[in-house]
């Protein structure tokens, strides 16, 4: 696993299209470094993934200073993908240039209390000013940061969908490590929680956005027969104690229950003909089970297995770039996967694979994917090379 420890200058791949950068989080002047990192080219937007053994306030503050007029947003992070594939304790920097891209933002400053018709407006006059301003680029996507610890997701997401129009939707869930304590996104200079920023982009370059997992149902299903939604809690499992019935499902002891089981053994529910999968993030000291995401009373959870996620990963990834290599892929991937792959000792094979195919982005605490807020998954961008002419 790439750790970085070490890194007293940034690295960055000089060229590219997507520019980016990566510096360790304690580095001296971090911010300058990564501004020389994205190079000379006038940039639509600066994007930071920023590891949570940062003091994220300060990393924003001095950003916004560095890379004016150039606006700055971003998010912390569950771990980083980086140029080494995943990493820790690091900054990452995404250039996207104005010669390629335009882009607008829209903060949700405040998740309890937002106005979805505003949201709404403001994303369709954002999508007429882009298309008046860069009328050639014919294409667009739409990317989400919001704070991983707000459970407002789903609700965001879902209000989102009208407003999308035709325009496919990513995103991911702020993260704070494996502490699971404070999360923030990160926007004009300031660290903010209970909050979210949408980014609008419209493009020269040919895109396709993205959702995978290497999770395949079973037969084995389960009814949920006490929740309470606001909190994301399952208290019940078939008319039993959530976690035990769980683990009598699984055949393992529910004293034994860990994150690495709940990554391993993931359930998942159908939504329009698609499997989603909804992630438990822990058992609660009373034995009621904490979901990532919407959780209901009557809802069917079907237990899922793993495939081999560096086979699957290959798969994806082979699919993405059958007719044309991407440029960059900015991609969302969830804490759970990169548990996952540390306890199956898969961590080296697959940074390897997102290195080599320059996946840049962070590890979250859930993603989005169009109007839908999903756990256990790899969302994102694949961002080609325009076509000529």
């Amino acid at each position: 696993m790439n750790q970085a420890t070490g890194w007293a200058t940034a690295t960055a791949r000089t060229s590219g299209i997507v520019k980016t950068g990566f510096v360790h989080c304690d580095t001296d002047q971090a911010i300058a470094k990564l501004a020389g990192s994205l190079g000379e080219d006038a940039l639509s937007l600066v994007v930071l993934f920023v590891s949570p053994s940062a003091d994220a306030a300060a990393v924003i503050a001095e950003a916004k200073s560095i890379f004016a007029p150039t606006p700055v947003v971003g998010c912390t992070t569950a771990g980083e993908l980086a140029d080494c594939g995943y990493g820790e304790d690091q900054i990452v920097a995404i250039g996207l240039p104005s010669s390629h891209f335009e882009t607008r933002t829209l903060l949700v400053p405040d998740l309890g209390d937002f106005s979805a018709q505003e949201i709404i407006d403001q994303m369709i006059r954002n999508r007429n000013d882009m298309a008046v301003t860069a009328t050639d680029w014919k294409h667009e996507f739409t990317f989400l940061m919001i704070d991983g610890m707000s459970m407002k997701e789903d609700a965001l997401t879902s209000e989102l969908a009208i407003g999308l129009g035709p325009v496919p939707l990513f995103g991911g869930s702020a993260g704070d490590g494996t502490r699971f304590g404070s999360t923030f996104v990160l926007n004009d200079g300031q660290a903010m929680e209970n909050a979210a920023i949408l980014t609008q982009v419209r493009t020269r370059c040919p895109i396709k956005v993205f959702k995978t997992d290497h999770l395949v149902p079973t037969a084995r299903r389960m009814v949920v027969t006490k929740a309470d939604p606001a909190r994301r809690i399952v208290q019940e499992i078939n008319a039993e104690p959530a976690a035990r019935e769980y683990a009598r499902v699984l055949g393992k002891d529910p004293e034994q229950l860990t994150t690495f089981t709940f990554a391993a053994h993931p359930v998942v529910v159908q939504i329009g003909g698609e499997h989603h999968v909804r992630a438990i993030q822990r058992v609660a000291g009373n034995g009621d089970l904490v979901f990532f995401s919407a959780i209901d009373e009557g809802l069917v959870l079907t237990l899922a297995e793993p495939r081999d996620m560096a086979m699957h990963l290959t798969e994806e990834i082979a699919a993405l770039t059958q007719d044309m290599r991407p440029d960059t892929i900015l991609g969302c991937d969830c804490i759970l996967r990169r548990l996952e792959a540390q306890e199956k000792q898969k961590t080296g094979e697959i940074s390897r694979l997102l290195s080599a195919n320059h996946v840049i982005g962070f590890s979250t605490y859930g993603e989005q994917y169009n109007s839908i807020h999903v756990n256990q998954t790899l969302t994102g961008v694949a961002i080609y090379p325009p076509e000529e002419g």
